[in-house]
């Protein structure tokens, strides 16, 4: 691969390469490692003139937090070229399609979704790591300004400091945003009355019950007390462990279980 590279640099020539993994995995990866299948690498130079305009254009379409799709040429008398444009209802995945002659791949950005985590307690510390590293957008709300500083949470897109009486209407709460409450000050009816996706609560049952009774929430499909998957996690990374995969599990509309029981492709 680095060979084809340095003459994909030298040349300023795509290459579309096809490695079939099923037959021989040292002789493909070198390593004894493989999927045993099949996979197609498109190697283009990054520092080209027509692979960093739509390279800008993604930038800034991701600062603006909407989906687009890339379509790219892979192979053909026109590989390389790329267009950026805004995704259609159509667009629910990337495909490989054939224009003419071209070979083309359309791959498919959707902006991370938001997860905002009330509370910046020691136990949100590996949440907000393994949440971000997950893929998630953190916002960490508290009203104790002391316990929101980057080197707490390094990896959270947002810090900010309010009570729970200030509300939460500013915060652009929509379909794709996930909530966990970790500290019971905060109002929990703030979020129930938006369409937040997925409003987790931290704590045993009976205080959740407790919570949500008075609001009419318990059957409230989203509301998920306790929070996490049971995994029989213990201490605050294990826990995190277990929050995060059931955002993950709910956000993808999976259920959860276990891999080797699927007769389906991992992926689908």
């Amino acid at each position: 691969m680095r060979d084809v590279a340095l003459r994909v640099i030298q040349s300023e020539t795509p290459r579309l390469l096809h490695y079939d993994t099923g037959a021989d995995d040292r002789t493909v990866w070198g390593l004894g490692l493989g999927c045993n299948g099949s996979v197609d690498v498109f190697v283009q130079a990054a520092t080209e003139a027509r692979t960093l305009e739509p390279l800008r254009e993604m930038q800034t379409r991701l600062a603006r937090k909407s989906p687009f799709v890339v379509s790219t040429i892979v192979d053909g008398p026109d590989a390389g070229h790329a267009i950026v444009d805004d995704a259609g209802p159509r667009d629910a995945g990337s495909r490989v399609t054939h224009e003419g002659a071209n070979l083309v791949f359309t791959e498919v950005f959707e902006p991370p979704p938001v997860l905002i985590v009330c509370g910046a307690g020691d136990d949100a510390r590996p949440l907000v790591t393994y949440a971000s590293e997950a893929g998630f957008a953190v916002t960490i709300l508290d009203h104790r300004q002391a316990f929101l500083t980057a080197d707490r949470f390094p990896l959270a897109q947002r810090l900010l400091c309010r009570r729970p009486e200030a509300g939460v209407d500013d915060l652009g709460v929509d379909p794709r945003t996930l909530v966990i409450v970790m500290t019971h000050s905060f109002a929990h009816e703030c979020f129930l009355a938006t369409n937040a996706q997925y409003i987790g609560l931290l704590g045993p049952r009976e205080r959740a019950d407790g919570i949500l009774g008075p609001l009419g929430a318990r059957d409230d499909s989203r509301v998920f007390a306790p929070v996490g998957l049971s995994l029989g996690a213990d201490g605050p990374e294990q826990i995190a462990i277990s929050v995060v995969a059931e955002l993950l599990s709910v956000f993808s509309r999976q259920q959860p279980g276990h891999l080797r029981e699927k007769t389906e492709a991992i992926h689908a």
